[in-house]
């Protein structure tokens, strides 16, 4: 069929958002949010989408969309509302791209190497990441599987909790900590195997289990039931309409999976 990697990527990305809740789905960047518009308009119709800015709608916003592109509002939903609805319920599952993430699912966004006053390289800051992650679900899509992302030991900042015991305060309510699912340009990941490690559970194709433990720093679990299932045409029509600028070929070279070396 001539999918690409990235549309592979975004049917992952989907899957990873399904749900018979009423939830609202958040993916940053194209690829997730394609993902969470596939899902919303496929297995998943519960799932409440925002514009991004300050209204519900009833149909995904394609990317790039302008003008009258856009759906029309199904309702209006206010910064300061968005957290009193969503966030601090749990009503909300966001996928983000975290710099780096340990065998603990704890990310970091705030800065690499040095010292914490004077820190190597200063990206983002840890932003909403600390709440994000201890009040609703959480998945992350990273383009580029490698040990500089997946790094051995802990993250340089934690800026967002994960299942690091070390990191519990005796007291703390941790119980709405829940990480879901990991895509990467190899392979599907999750939380499941004993206290939370990180599991792989299935391939793209051209990837073996060798190649994804090469490029992460700590010991993973073969947990692969077979390969990362292909968008159907049905699924590139609606990937089609979500993203008429071709906005998803700009993430990876865009070639089908079949025929991309996973070294």
């Amino acid at each position: 069929m001539g999918a690409s990697l990235a549309e592979l990527c975004i049917v992952a990305c989907a899957e990873a958002f399904r749900t018979s809740r009423e939830i609202i789905a958040t993916g940053i960047g194209p690829i997730p949010r394609l993902g969470a518009g596939l899902a919303k308009l496929t297995h998943s119709p519960g799932l409440m989408m925002t514009d991004g800015e300050a209204f519900l709608v009833e149909q995904p916003v394609p990317l790039g969309a302008t003008g009258d592109e856009r759906p029309a509002p199904a309702g209006y939903l206010p910064f300061s509302r968005f957290f009193d609805s969503a966030v601090w319920t749990g009503r909300r599952h966001a996928m983000v791209t975290p710099t780096q993430i340990d065998r603990f699912g704890q990310t970091n966004l705030s800065a690499l190497g040095g010292t914490h006053a004077q820190p190597k390289v200063q990206m983002l800051g840890a932003r909403g990441f600390p709440g994000n992650g201890i009040y609703h679900p959480n998945s992350m899509f990273i383009p580029a599987h490698s040990t500089r992302v997946f790094v051995a030991g802990e993250v340089d900042r934690v800026s967002s909790p994960g299942y690091n015991p070390a990191r519990r305060v005796q007291g703390g309510n941790y119980s709405g900590i829940e990480l879901r699912r990991i895509v990467t340009d190899l392979c599907v990941m999750d939380f499941g195997g004993p206290d939370h490690a990180i599991r792989v559970i299935s391939l793209h194709s051209g990837a073996t289990f060798a190649h994804v433990q090469d490029a992460t720093g700590f010991e993973l679990i073969d947990a692969v039931e077979g390969e990362t299932p292909l968008p159907g045409e049905e699924q590139l029509a609606l990937i089609a309409r979500l993203d008429p600028h071709g906005i998803r070929a700009r993430v990876f070279k865009d070639d089908p999976p079949a025929e991309r070396s996973a070294s």
